[in-house]
């Protein structure tokens, strides 16, 4: 089977089973969202520690699954918001264990754990704000709309990069990502903003227009930093894919590494508003 139709059938597939966990239930979407954060977690340190240290990089992606927690127990049961400072006791746990190892020739990859929980782990558990209203009440509709914005925004940068690019070649990040382009930059945020429109227009988006489309940019514009900002690490480790998970596509931070930065400008957009 070629590589197109490959990776057709697997991202087909792979939306279907994200739509399933959004639309329908709370505990899906959990489930959802947690494993997407480990894997997301397993690549990055992968990636950046490779197979050194492994109980703590377990030890990170326990915290980061206790965070994920304690911010959807706080949107869906009414706990007190008090209790997230309880997630940063399995962070002060892999502080503590990092002194116990006997091997410190390569003591200085613990601040990827570090930074892994910071890129990784908190945006992820925001996502808990995005998918509950103020009374708790679940609906992954606004999440789908910000899935929707970011996969316009990445389908239009693509589009327009292919069929203009080489009518208008100026690069947009050469020494990180040389296959970019500004005219793929443009096409990304008319993409993004068009579906913001349109998704305002079918009453999925609940927003002012004029929020809608100014939502639609800002995510647009991070999630393009977002996706430099792994392609930075990437390159920096000699690294083509973040991993092999889907079929295709390569690993699960490829395909939401602009999703790491919009997510959160968006909500931040939002919550700047009274509107989140």
């Amino acid at each position: 089977m070629n590589n197109v139709a490959v990776r057709s059938i697997s991202g087909v597939a792979f939306i279907l089973v994200m739509l399933s966990c959004l639309l329908f239930n709370k505990f899906l979407f959990a489930g959802m969202m947690i494993f997407i954060m480990s894997v997301m977690l397993v690549e990055f340190y992968e990636i950046t520690m490779g197979h050194s240290y492994t109980f703590s990089k377990v030890l990170a992606i326990l915290a980061a699954i206790f965070l994920f927690g304690i911010m959807f127990a706080a949107s869906t049961f009414h706990i007190p918001i008090r209790f997230i400072a309880l997630a940063m006791i399995p962070v002060f746990i892999v502080m503590i264990n990092s002194l116990y190892v006997k091997d410190k020739e390569e003591y200085g990859k613990f601040s990827n754990i570090y930074t892994g929980l910071l890129y990784i782990a908190v945006p992820i558990a925001l996502g808990n704000l995005i998918a509950f209203d103020k009374a708790g009440n679940f609906s992954g509709n606004l999440l789908l709309c910000f899935f929707i914005i970011i996969w316009c925004s990445d389908v239009g940068a693509f589009a327009f990069g292919i069929s203009m690019g080489k009518r208008f070649p100026k690069k947009l990040f050469p020494t990180v990502s040389p296959k970019k382009t500004w005219i793929g930059f443009i096409g990304g945020v008319v993409m993004s903003v068009l579906a913001a429109f349109v998704l305002f227009k079918t009453g999925l988006l609940r927003f002012p227009l004029h929020h809608s489309l100014i939502l639609a940019l800002i995510m647009s514009i991070a999630g393009v930093y977002g996706d430099l900002y792994e392609s930075q690490w990437k390159r920096v480790y000699g690294v083509k894919d973040s991993g092999n998970i889907i079929p295709g596509h390569g690993g699960l931070l490829d395909r939401f590494d602009s999703t790491l930065m919009a997510m959160p400008f968006g909500a931040i957009y939002l919550a700047l508003f009274d509107l989140l």
